[in-house]
């Protein structure tokens, strides 16, 4: 029978993308693992590959074609030995609206199985439930003699193909039981609230002005941080934090690395005195998951890049084991990349905590918005000359930085927020501490 190839999420919040380029044509033969489409997600264009082998029936979605749904069919592969004419009539007009949906067993909403996917001849497992696999993959588990009700499928809805019958065993896990992180759906990102496009309008009637669309990533921000402000509760901690010792400390340190072609930056101790911090601070290097809360082992902290109609946080892993010199190469190299949207989902996933840095902006001081499931995200102004009150009652000029820190106090409490920037402001003010 033939089988669906699904608009795939290739991002946590991707609802919808742009197919961009098909890499095959109509009566190409693919396997698993060859690649199928360029598509262009929230973030960047990634390259789509297939789960199933056999011949490209029928392309439904054609190149370019923007708005393209999550699980929306976008072609028809047929199994060896079919043909063009065995695509149900109504395959086409299907792709034009997602699949529908059904109700699961607790009375959500879920995605139906696709079309291909509800064979009558499907296999079902002891309790009576219908197995989803294709046919290639029962074809398989049949002449190994392996049991569908205990493989976990990979494809779309779970359905299960080629790639997990070979790579399945005695000790399969079962079909009812997936990878949760591997499989779970994105948050829907819903609209923000306010008036409607033709109300705006029609206040600027008679005015001369642009109209921007909104690509993926603005929509996206536009709803995630829409969602941040509406359900996380942010609070604020502020301080001053001294930069003289630092800078001092950085000269001396970029003089002695001129050779190896190693500059550092204050962002690159700034990233350090936070992955340390969260080392110090441990109960504050937490994340919230819903119904409990996530206390990360290592110091994985993102960092606010600003590219061309949005901004990408791109995580530096196990950043409080990494040197000074290693968190400034890796960080060069993600926001270049990430400027040219070439990340991959991996390198601007996960963390626990963010820095958003405007100081090289002329920025004083802000508030930034936490990017869920981060506990906490530290906004950074500028250093700047003021004149300050020395421990002997003298009057004198140091170079101050002002920075806040915004919590979600779900995660993180009063107290223990301050004990995380009280530690963040110690490894600045004392640089040398952080080599230790």
């Amino acid at each position: 029978m033939p089988t669906e190839i699904l608009m795939p999420a290739l991002s946590p919040t991707m609802e919808e993308g742009t197919l961009a380029r098909w890499l095959v044509k109509e009566g190409d033969s693919v396997s698993s693992g060859d690649l199928l489409a360029e598509i262009e997600t929230d973030k960047a264009t990634m390259e789509f590959e297939a789960v199933d082998e056999g011949i490209v029936g029928r392309i439904l979605v054609a190149d370019g074609t923007e708005g393209v749904k999550v699980n929306t069919p976008i072609a028809v592969l047929l199994e060896e030995g079919e043909d063009a004419g065995d695509i149900a009539s109504g395959a086409s007009a299907g792709a034009a609206e997602p699949a529908p949906e059904a109700k699961s067993a607790n009375g959500a909403g879920a995605p139906a199985a696709p079309a291909a996917a509800r064979d009558l001849a499907a296999p079902k497992s002891a309790k009576g439930e219908r197995i989803f696999a294709s046919p290639l993959a029962r074809r398989i588990a049949a002449d190994r003699g392996l049991d569908l009700a205990k493989i976990s499928g990979t494809g779309p809805h779970g359905r299960i193909v080629r790639a997990d019958v070979e790579g399945a065993g005695a000790g399969a896990a079962p079909a009812g039981q997936p990878d949760v992180a591997g499989t779970a759906a994105p948050a829907p990102a819903s609209a923000p609230a306010g008036p409607s496009a033709d109300t705006v309008a029609k206040m600027y009637e008679g005015r001369a002005y642009q109209e921007v669309k909104l690509d993926g990533m603005r929509k996206v921000i536009a709803a995630r941080l829409t969602e941040a402000k509406q359900q996380i509760p942010h609070f604020y901690l502020r301080r001053d934090i001294g930069l003289d010792a630092l800078l001092k400390f950085r000269g001396q340190l970029n003089r002695q690395l001129e050779g190896r072609g190693v500059k550092l930056s204050v962002n690159d101790f700034i990233i350090k005195a936070c992955a340390l911090a969260l080392q110090t601070v441990p109960d504050a290097n937490a994340v919230w998951a819903g119904d409990r809360i996530l206390k990360l082992t290592p110091s994985d902290v993102a960092v606010a890049v600003a590219i061309e109609g949005g901004l990408f946080t791109p995580v530096l892993k196990d950043a409080e084991m990494k040197s000074l010199s290693a968190l400034s190469a890796e960080m060069r190299d993600l926001a270049a990349r990430a400027r040219e949207r070439k990340l991959a989902p991996q390198e601007y996933q996960g963390g626990s905590f963010a820095i958003s840095n405007l100081g090289m902006f002329g920025i004083d001081n802000f508030d930034a918005v936490i990017n869920p499931p981060h506990g906490a995200i530290l906004a950074v102004g500028a250093g700047v000359k003021k004149p300050v009150v020395g421990e002997d009652g003298e009057l004198a000029v140091a170079t101050v930085m002002s920075v806040t820190l915004s919590v979600d106090h779900r995660v993180i409490d009063g107290a223990l927020g301050a004990e995380l920037l009280q530690a963040i402001k110690d490894n600045l003010e004392n640089p040398m501490v952080m080599l230790a």
